[in-house]
């Protein structure tokens, strides 16, 4: 394809997606009191000054501060649901702009995609809702003894809307080494050499996309890529494995030597033939052939 029709399959892709999760989004503003409601669980809310003193600040008074903030927080809700609930269709939109330059047999891999994508996208959700009250409980113990932190839910969301996207974002990362192992780009053993640098880039990765700073917080979503970056190692070598037992010269290297057998083998006595000079009796000679014979003589 050329570059103007990639761009023009990228467009279509993209607007596909785009569309899907617009559709998702305007489902999910129509209930999106529920879905504010279930995300507003782990706060702890104390309604009064004295039933903030009971729990001596460990809470928070959540106040809606703006005339338009009301409409902010529930369209930023409304569109995170919109994208967890279109996970399948913008994978399958990924992985179709990508299948074009994949050979027959790699296209196959384009279930396997969607049906370990999607569970992984949504097990990070989880991931992210579960560590949700420990984040705020974290959050909430730098307040200040006898004060009562006053809390926009618009601030709120943001902290939980972007742990929602980007737990479920890095639980697709071991599928990404996967899909790049089974299309020949990386191997299973080179994974597992990378093994050090992937174990302190996740760690970092943790750090910066929680936001509170403790150390539960950061285990909650690293120990998991971890497992799962180990994981996606096995199934890498076992795959070189089997492609190795199927292709025995599929590990040679493009500018290794081949072996060449240099063993000398007995040659078969030739038949002799006596060359003559003369053409025989009764033969005519073309005239291109005389003339070839002139040329040799």
């Amino acid at each position: 394809m050329a570059l103007a029709d990639h761009l023009r399959e990228l467009r279509n892709r993209v607007v596909k997606s785009v569309l899907a999760i617009v559709l998702i989004t305007i489902v999910a503003a129509v209930y999106h009191k529920q879905i504010e409601d279930f995300l507003l669980q782990p706060l702890p809310r104390c309604e009064t000054l004295e039933l903030a003193k009971h729990y001596h600040g460990k809470c928070a008074q959540v106040s809606n501060i703006g005339l338009t903030a009301g409409f902010t927080w529930m369209l930023k809700v409304a569109l995170t649901a919109g994208v967890v609930g279109t996970v399948p269709i913008w994978l399958y939109q990924v992985w179709a702009f990508v299948a074009p330059g994949l050979h027959r047999h790699e296209k196959k891999y384009t279930v396997v995609f969607l049906i370990c994508g999607t569970p992984l996208f949504l097990a990070g959700v989880a991931v992210a809702i579960l560590v949700l009250p420990t984040t705020v409980d974290v959050l909430l113990s730098f307040t200040p003894n006898d004060t009562t932190p006053i809390l926009p839910p618009e601030d709120y969301f943001d902290i939980a809307t972007r742990m929602v996207l980007v737990f479920g974002l890095a639980f697709e990362f071991p599928l990404l080494l996967v899909m790049l192992n089974m299309v020949g780009v990386v191997g299973g053993k080179r994974l597992l050499g990378w093994w050090r640098g992937m174990v302190m880039g996740i760690t970092v990765f943790a750090a910066f996309a929680t936001p509170s700073a403790d150390p539960l917080s950061m285990l909650a979503l690293a120990a998991p890529i971890w497992a799962l970056y180990f994981i996606a190692v096995a199934i890498a070598i076992f795959n070189d494995k089997r492609k190795a037992r199927r292709n025995p010269d599929a590990g040679l290297d493009d500018e290794e030597a081949s072996h060449l057998d240099l063993s000398v083998q007995p040659v078969a006595g030739a038949e002799s033939v006596q060359a003559s000079a003369a053409p025989a009796a009764g033969a005519s000679v073309p005239a291109s052939r005389r003339e070839e014979m002139d040329d040799i003589t």
